[in-house]
């Protein structure tokens, strides 16, 4: 026996775009925080390979026996890996697991035991190959599939909907645990590696956050990137995040203003480069500044108390008091685990 695909597989991806769309054409999904996730089982063997198509396999020890208890002894699955911690997703607690030391991923997988949250099914419990077929068809192939998923609190196919209010809706919603909202093609098969049949969107938000400091530019004695800090309810300036949108020029202008204006210590609270497995010397590299500067910036996610990537600079705000620049201007979606359960 042997499952009719071979590894690694490009996962089908989305076009990002600026609305939902709208049409009898579509299927919507909510868009999940976590890691894609492709998985493969043939007889004994489970394989869980990542969007670039690198081996999960053994980052999720509970998602391995979970998926080998179902009663299917072959299948494709793709779907997101993600970590509920209370009624939230964490994908701070999902980045802890990719580690070196299998006891640590063992204590992890404990502690917090990660989900994988199915929405498309390429190879059925027969062995046939779907990759060919409408989603219309797959859609329905899965739902079949995933009644076995109810004696395994681990499994767990996404919802989806025909009805564009409804993905509105998702779409307000997210921000928190989810991503955004994503649109598929009902008649379009499953196009490894191509965004032709699938769109996202993405919420955009804006925060005012205070510059508590700044990094060079590598190899110049240049702003490279300005650190951003939000206050917590103890009055402490953390760091959040960075943005590091300026132009060449606004850099060379940006530059003798920061300088006079480095005073220690920049953030009372988190500061940049603190220890972890993802520190590397240069990150640890930053000058501290009076915090009295504030820019309004642009974000798609806020996540472990910090932004997940690099914002957008939209304006710097001389008319806004540093100390109105609190933690409690962010969203904290919760969403997600609602619509699972729902």
């Amino acid at each position: 026996m042997s499952i009719p695909i071979s590894q690694p597989l490009e996962p089908m991806e989305a076009q990002l775009v600026d609305v939902v769309p709208n049409g009898k054409e579509w299927q919507y999904e909510p868009k999940w925080d976590g890691f894609r996730c492709i998985a493969f089982r043939d007889g004994k063997r489970l394989e869980l390979q990542s969007k670039s198509g690198q081996s999960l396999t053994r980052y999720f020890p509970e998602l391995v026996a979970a998926l080998l208890k179902l009663p299917a002894k072959q299948f494709v699955l793709d779907g997101e890996i993600v970590i509920p911690v209370g009624q939230r997703l964490s994908f701070d607690d999902l980045l802890q697991r990719i580690h070196p030391a299998q006891s640590r991923v063992l204590k992890l997988s404990q502690l917090h035991p990660a989900w994988m949250v199915v929405f498309d099914l390429l190879v059925d419990a027969r062995g046939n190959p779907l990759l060919d077929k409408p989603l219309k068809h797959r859609r329905r192939e899965l739902e079949r599939f995933a009644k076995a998923f109810d004696e395994c609190e681990s499994l767990w196919i996404s919802p989806a909907t025909l009805d564009v209010k409804v993905a509105r809706r998702w779409f307000r919603g997210a921000g928190g645990s989810t991503d955004g909202v994503i649109a598929k093609r009902l008649d379009l098969p499953y196009e490894a590696g191509e965004r032709t049949g699938m769109q996202k969107v993405k919420p955009i938000h804006s925060v005012d956050c205070v510059v508590g400091g700044f990094r060079y530019a590598e190899g110049k004695k240049i702003v490279g990137s300005l650190l951003l800090g939000l206050y917590d309810d103890q009055g402490l300036l953390n760091h959040v995040g960075f943005t590091s949108a300026l132009s060449e020029v606004e850099r060379q202008r940006l530059t003798p203003k920061l300088v006079k204006r480095i005073k220690p210590p920049g953030f009372t609270g988190n500061k940049p480069g603190g220890p972890s497995r993802w520190s590397t010397k240069r990150s640890s590299e930053w000058q501290p500044l009076k915090p009295d500067l504030v820019v309004e910036v642009s974000y798609d996610h806020f996540t472990g108390e910090r932004f997940r990537h690099g914002t957008g600079l939209l304006r710097w705000r001389p008319d806004k008091a540093a100390a109105q620049c609190t933690i409690d201007q962010i969203e904290q979606g919760g969403t997600s685990l609602r619509l699972l359960h729902s």
